[in-house]
């Protein structure tokens, strides 16, 4: 028994090191090829994609059928589904990463010293990077565009749930890099649902260079913890929309039902709603009506269920929960300094909104509330990398250092400093 437990884990040692060496390989040519070459790859990839969209099709069917068996939930399967209009996205996607600038070898900073000597910042690719999702098909398509796109590398292990999507996607992005000349090795799907890899990949240190997580809070989490590579996460997303005493109620009305139940399985999806006292008898119950209608649960505190009694009791938990579903939590708050508090206390610092006229108030919660998105007078849904023009995402990256807020190709580069000089020698 020992004996086929260590058998097992050297087998996965083998399988992640194999491609992380292919990777690095690969990674050393990508990081050099010329931005022409690389759109090459996405847009026959692209190609690809449109030519072969049966097979993903099918492949995903596979995929949806497991994940019934396997009893997921509605959104997430919603998440995992690919219909037409989908895998037409994914083509799309790639098509607008490969009309984007080339974010390598920018120089970012140029200066001359007294001596003479002339110093540049260059930008330039993480390296290799391994990317661990989970149930979305389109996070393939679209981690691995921005990686051609950035001239890193990558591994990719997708969720069990996605595995044979996942797969059909890869085969189409392989075509697309042979089309290109470039190594198939640039992206590689990790060809297992064993979830022994997800450790080996994190305790990877020397073969993969970092690692971005994008899912639920208890993957994010086993990342933080027990990840010796370098991470850039993508924690959950509680995000929050606060109707000030200043809004326009129509306005209120539209962007908080969009924020909310648009998609209510994405990380930009409205969680908690946030209303000014001072219009709240008159707003809640426009709002509590709209929600009812679009079969959306309402959990509340005291103040909000004594103006409606639709609203149920709010817990504890409530205020800091990504639902992922049609559930809000509701509550009533004296004014713009007690919702900034709120959401700087119960978010998770990815998207929050607030919904004024008074462009004061507006100010304030923009500079105080401590996230990596906020808007004003816009839904959260917004918080997507295509929405930013980016072409595609990773992640929205909720920490503070290195990137933050949506992670699209220019995010996935570090820099290098580049010394021209004529003979100085340092006395």
């Amino acid at each position: 028994m020992i004996a086929d437990v260590v058998s097992m884990k050297q087998e996965i040692s083998s399988i992640v090191r194999r491609l992380a060496e292919d990777a690095r390989a690969a990674y050393g040519v990508l990081a050099e090829a010329k931005n022409e070459q690389k759109d090459m790859a996405l847009v026959q990839s692209a190609l690809a994609i449109r030519e072969h969209a049966s097979a993903i099709f099918h492949a995903n069917e596979k995929d949806i059928l497991e994940g019934k068996a396997a009893g997921l939930t509605e959104a997430q399967l919603d998440r995992l589904k690919l219909d037409d209009k989908r895998i037409e996205a994914l083509a799309q996607s790639l098509e607008t990463v490969a009309t984007m600038p080339d974010p390598v070898n920018k120089i970012l900073a140029e200066w001359t010293r007294p001596n003479g000597l002339i110093i540049q910042r260059v930008s330039v690719p993480l390296g290799v990077i391994g990317i661990i999702y989970e149930s979305r098909p389109n996070v393939t398509a679209d981690s691995a565009g921005l990686c051609i796109k950035s001239g890193n590398s990558c591994i990719l292990r997708g969720g069990s749930e996605s595995f044979h999507s996942s797969a059909a996607i890869v085969e189409c992005i392989h075509r697309g890099l042979k089309a290109a000349g470039l190594p198939e090795h640039a992206v590689q799907v990790v060809p297992s649902k064993d979830r022994a890899l997800v450790g080996e990949m994190l305790a990877a240190v020397g073969l993969i260079d970092v690692v971005i997580p994008r899912g639920g809070k208890s993957l994010t989490e086993r990342v933080r913890n027990e990840s010796k590579v370098p991470t850039l996460l993508h924690l959950d997303g509680n995000c929050h929309t606060y109707i000030h005493e200043g809004a326009d109620a129509a306005m209120a009305v539209s962007v908080l039902m969009n924020a909310k139940m648009r998609r209510v399985g994405v990380c930009g999806a409205t969680e908690s709603l946030l209303i000014d006292e001072k219009i709240a008898k008159d707003m809640l119950p426009k709002i509590a009506f709209e929600l009812t209608k679009a079969h959306c649960e309402m959990r509340g505190c005291d103040k909000a269920r004594a103006i409606d009694p639709r609203i149920k009791a709010a817990m504890d938990d409530d205020w800091s929960a990504e639902y992922l579903a049609p559930i809000i939590s509701i509550k009533i708050v004296s004014g713009i300094d007690e919702a900034i508090s709120h959401i700087n206390r119960y978010g998770s610092h990815h998207t929050d909104a607030i919904i004024t006229a008074d462009k004061k108030a507006a100010r304030q919660f923009l500079r105080q509330v401590d996230s990596a998105i906020v808007l004003h007078n816009a839904s959260t849904q917004f918080a997507d990398g295509g929405e930013f023009g980016f072409g595609a995402e990773i992640g929205i990256a909720t920490g503070r250092l290195h990137a933050r807020g949506p992670v699209g190709a220019e995010q996935l580069t570090t820099y290098k400093y580049v010394i021209h000089g004529d003979g100085q020698t340092r006395a």
